[in-house]
């Protein structure tokens, strides 16, 4: 398996570096090269394997074995996932007839990213010790790691690279717009080679500043810069394991046979709060794969630019009334741009815009699948500097109509957070069930999208709805006790507060405050500290 550049100036790259270089030299995402069709009788054969096995086998695809021996993969797998604290590391929790939550957040940082993050921190070591092993020259290969975050993925990449061999790791996060218990688990952790930067700003705005350091040529030969952030292939990846993982589990809970009749005629819909668009990307992946997914629900907050490009084929920017992101009780989704979507768009081109909307089917290595490839990766990079230079793009109606097939998308406001989080908690005959905001937002949709097109959920129709849980509740005080106070009896200590959480607040904390959003004061921030760590460059 090789991978290429949706903006078309890189291709043929190894999983290996395509990995450890992150963003593609031309500004564009990494992608592979032809999408790997499930196996004849996966649905038999894994259909009772553990999420472990299923991860083996999913990213077996999509890594070579003479890139990474099938053994070495089932180590850092197991490694891996050695972390979460549940058996089957993405369990599913019915909440209602038909609505089933994915919990994604029984890793060390209780959140969805720490799936992936896991596995990623490990993979750096792992290519960096067989760099270092294989290079004879004396010369030692290190990287430094630099992402931004609106607060899940900086605590999960910090806990999945602390003390790894050879790296250093800086996250950026704008100052005050993460919530205090997101804020604490990064700052707290005081590893020597851990960093985290409080810019003043937004997360778009330090999201502008890692993507200017990756561009950086200078910069980034100087000092090897890796991608934490869902820019990184990898991470979508290892997110695609938990969408079958999820279907299988759902069929064992119903004693369905996944190979049989009945399984066929079920609806798998997945509903996903949606920020940066990579949660709900790997979930088209494993659809393309070939999981039976009925629809993937695009939920958005109030900073809807992926609600509003499904609405009008047009992808804005659209800032709130001070000129910045607006803020919301589901600040991970507080952006202007998505910047997973590049991934999505490239698909779209290819199957749309870039041949016209022809029906041709070209081979994997065919000439006229390079050539619309070539003529996608153009499209994708008009659309991006149209972004840049305008603010928006508007792309041709059949490309939206295409996306549609499987798309659908829901706008979610504060209040209709709120009273979602309320509603679950509260509902006569069936069990309390606490959601974070991001999750409320998702369950939100999914109510609002099933009763939009009257699907009738199972046991009466045949419709499923998965709501992926993306944070513990406990991550947002706030939103959660604001919209639960009303509620007799409810204590937030006891209710939600997991004992690792006691006392986070008041732990020691490291943290280097960056004054204005410039990439040029971010680099000195960052030699300083690799000088202090005895970094020689």
């Amino acid at each position: 398996m090789k991978y290429r550049s949706t903006r078309g100036q890189a291709k043929n790259y190894s999983f290996e570096e395509t990995v450890m270089t992150g963003l593609s030299p031309d500004g564009g995402l990494f992608i592979p090269h032809h999408i790997p069709v499930l196996p004849a009788n996966w649905r038999q054969a894994w259909a009772k394997l553990s999420f472990q096995e299923l991860a083996v086998e999913i990213l077996s695809l999509y890594i070579d074995e003479s890139e990474m021996p099938r053994a070495d993969l089932k180590s850092l797998v197991e490694r891996s996932y050695s972390t979460f604290r549940h058996e089957n590391v993405t369990p599913l929790a019915k909440i209602r007839d038909g609505l089933y939550v994915l919990e994604l957040f029984h890793g060390p940082t209780f959140a969805f990213k720490d799936v992936a993050l896991q596995f990623v921190g490990n993979l750096f070591e792992y290519f960096l010790e067989r760099r270092n092993r294989n290079d004879k020259s004396g010369n030692v290969h290190r990287l430094t790691v630099v992402g931004a975050t609106s607060g899940d993925t900086g605590s999960a990449a910090i806990y999945g690279l602390r003390n790894k061999k050879n790296v250093s790791v800086f996250i950026l996060h704008p100052h005050g717009r993460v919530s205090p218990i997101q804020e604490a688990q990064m700052t707290t952790v005081l590893d020597k080679n851990v960093h985290n930067l409080s810019v003043e700003g937004t997360f778009d705005d330090c999201q502008d500043i890692v993507k200017n350091l990756f561009g950086n040529k200078e910069f980034n030969d100087r000092h090897h810069l890796g991608a934490v952030n869902s820019i990184n292939w990898a991470r979508i990846l290892a997110q695609t394991v938990y969408y079958f993982n999820a279907y299988f589990s759902l069929l064992r809970s119903l004693n369905v046979d996944p190979a049989s009749e009945e399984a066929e005629t079920l609806k798998f819909n997945f509903s996903v709060p949606t920020g940066n668009f990579g949660d709900i990307l790997a979930g088209y992946y494993a659809y393309r794969m070939g999981l039976p997914a009925s629809k993937l629900i695009v939920a958005t907050n109030e900073n809807d630019i992926l609600y509003r490009f499904f609405e009008s084929s047009a992808y804005e920017k659209q800032t709130g009334a001070d000129g910045n992101v607006k803020e919301t009780l589901s600040p991970a989704m507080d952006i202007l741009v998505s910047s997973n979507f590049e991934r999505l768009l490239w698909y779209l081109a290819r199957d749309a815009e870039a041949d016209g909307g022809k029906t041709e089917v070209a081979a994997a290595d065919s000439d006229v699948n390079e050539k619309l490839c070539d003529d996608a990766g153009r499209t994708v990079a008009t659309w991006m500097q149209q972004l840049k230079e305008q603010g928006s793009f508007k792309v041709n109606d059949a490309v939206v109509a295409n996306a549609r097939k499987i798309f659908d998308s829901s706008m979610v406001t504060d209040k209709e957070t709120l009273d979602t989080i309320h509603e679950y908690f509260v509902t006569p005959n069936q069990a309390p069930y606490v959601l974070d905001p991001h999750t409320a937002v998702g369950v939100a949709a999914a109510d609002r999208v099933s009763k939009r097109h009257q699907l009738l959920a199972y046991p009466k129709g045949k419709e499923f709805m998965i709501c992926l849980a993306t944070a513990h509740p406990a991550k947002f005080s706030e939103a959660v006790e604001n919209a639960l106070k009303p509620v007799s009896g409810f204590d937030f200590q006891k209710d939600v507060l997991p004992k690792e959480f006691h006392g986070l607040l008041d732990k020691e904390r490291s943290v280097v405050p960056v004054e204005r959003a410039d990439p040029k004061l971010v680099i000195e921030v960052i030699e300083r500290e690799l000088r202090a760590e005895g970094i020689q460059f």
